[in-house]
């Protein structure tokens, strides 16, 4: 779940009912429902500019959305498990992905097309996120370790830390303080 920049809107996901939604943040009313994905929605956000989605899902797909119409605009492909984290870059111009299959992966938002693939963690990757300048990605994972990558190359950027004995769930909070 994720609020838009304005604050106006919210996108859902996380849903068994493989569906993406946006509301508005004050009436409650649903103004749009995005269907495609044929698993469960796990992360959704939205692009910095508001003008798009992202969201990932069980059937290892990850799929960028026009906020306004609803219309998808990319499905992307790759991951041979299912898709548990999903952001956008700070500039909207790439998406990132984590998935169950240990990799990380970063995408052209625009084209769809599949710019690296990290790997590294030996279990499931379980969360994602761009630093705040775009240089640099971070990745959570079950097998307790966070890896920090870089996003233009994808080679990871230093050795990687852990932080909690019974695995790492969620880093985005965490990135600030981290990066």
């Amino acid at each position: 779940m994720s609020f838009g920049p304005d604050g106006k809107r919210v996108v859902s996901g996380g849903s068994w009912d493989t569906t993406v939604r946006v509301w508005d943040s004050e009436s409650g009313e649903q103004l749009h429902q995005m269907e495609g994905h044929s698993g469960a929605v796990s992360s959704v956000s939205f692009s910095p500019d508001g003008k798009r989605l992202v969201s990932g899902s069980h059937d290892k797909t990850v799929r960028v959305w026009d906020s306004e119409s609803g219309e998808q605009l990319h499905q992307m492909e790759g991951h041979s498990g299912d898709v548990s984290s999903v952001s956008f870059c700070p500039d909207g111009k790439r998406v990132v992905s984590g998935s169950h299959d240990k990799t990380v992966r970063v995408w052209d938002s625009e084209s769809g097309e599949q710019l690296h693939q990290m790997e590294g963690h030996s279990g499931e990757v379980s969360s994602v996120s761009f630093s705040p300048d775009g240089k640099r990605v971070v990745s959570g994972s079950w097998d307790t370790t966070v890896r920090v990558w870089d996003s233009e190359s994808g080679e990871q950027r230093r050795p990687h830390f852990n932080i909690f004995s019974f695995g790492e769930r969620d880093v985005g909070f965490m990135v600030q303080r981290c990066i």
